[in-house]
């Protein structure tokens, strides 16, 4: 809902003045990392074809709101992903230190275009579930799962950083539920390739608090650290910040995020978008949680992809927040 503002009010003052109060909750870790996947899992699944100018604009933007990572494009094939074709020259124009811009590679032809465009970090993806990796990948799950450790240990060899992604880890929309060790040993086998971080997705949103926090434990069961884990929610149900709740009081502090609520999953028709930078943002600030973001930066950022895009932002706080 958009709330008129008083004559003299600028957004500004007006964002200033509805910020939450803060009630930290003790239970709860006093900093959390938001890794912003806009520029590249939002925009993958766009119809709309958007300048290379304005995502190099958007990630400059989400850059100087404080965000320690912004996620800059993906080396996939321009014919499955069109949308991400400039992936070369989005890096190109972000300037000569790329090490808070990691990429999506997914075999070994993409990690040779990264590495031609001087990418720093990059991050590779695998499925939790057969069919997906199938659909996704064109691979079965063996084979995806064996691609990204190729894939790692080459990147690594480099000296690059490389994170892991697990989709379909809460549920998939041809198998249904998920095992929970199912996904903790796909985990399992990035964090010993060496991944130093792996991010859980809920690709289609159906997860919820307990089954969170019941992962969680599955993970911690085989060995795996919660300080090796991050969490990435889409909102399709309506729980994707009283998973986060849940993801904080296990102990993640790593969080995926999108600003303006942008993207899906272009190969997971039921996938809507990612949990919103800005709704994330207002959460975290009422729980009194540092960030080191500026969410008035954020939500103008998001504002600019939502408008550009031609549709407003799904983000709840990106609406109320504009006059």
């Amino acid at each position: 809902m958009n709330v008129e503002l008083p004559p003299g009010v600028t957004a500004e003052d007006e964002l200033r003045q509805r910020l939450p109060a803060v009630h930290a909750q003790s239970d709860l870790p006093d900093k959390v990392t938001i890794y912003e996947v806009g520029a590249r899992d939002g925009l993958q699944a766009e119809k709309l074809s958007v300048p290379t100018t304005a995502k190099i604009d958007f990630i400059v933007d989400l850059v100087g709101a404080g965000l320690p990572v912004v996620e800059a494009t993906s080396f996939v094939s321009p014919k499955w992903v069109p949308q991400l074709a400039d992936a070369a020259d989005v890096l190109a124009g972000l300037g000569p230190d790329l090490s808070r811009h990691p990429v999506l590679v997914p075999n070994m032809r993409g990690l040779e275009r990264a590495l031609a465009s001087n990418a720093a970090a990059l991050a590779v993806f695998v499925s939790a579930t057969e069919t997906f990796a199938r659909r996704n990948l064109n691979m079965s799950l063996l084979q995806a799962v064996d691609a990204a450790l190729e894939v790692t240990e080459a990147a690594r060899s480099e000296g690059l950083s490389v994170r892991g992604y697990v989709s379909m880890c809460f549920g998939d929309p041809w198998e249904g539920q998920v095992k929970l060790r199912q996904v903790s040993e796909v985990s399992k086998a990035l964090i010993d390739a060496g991944c130093y971080q792996v991010s859980l997705g809920d690709t289609i949103g159906v997860g919820t608090a307990g089954h969170v926090a019941a992962l969680l434990r599955d993970h911690e069961a085989i060995g795996i650290d919660l300080d090796q884990l991050a969490l990435h929610f889409h909102d399709t149900y309506g729980q994707a910040l009283a998973n986060v709740h849940a993801g904080l009081q296990a102990g993640v502090t790593c969080f995926d995020a999108s600003a303006g609520g942008i993207g899906g999953c272009p190969f997971a028709g039921t996938a809507t978008g990612n949990l919103a930078t800005e709704d994330l943002l207002w959460m975290l600030t009422g729980l009194g949680i540092e960030t080191g973001v500026d969410l008035k930066a954020v939500w103008s950022a998001g504002s600019k992809m939502t408008a550009l895009l031609g549709r407003p932002s799904p983000s709840r706080v990106a609406q109320a927040l504009t006059p």
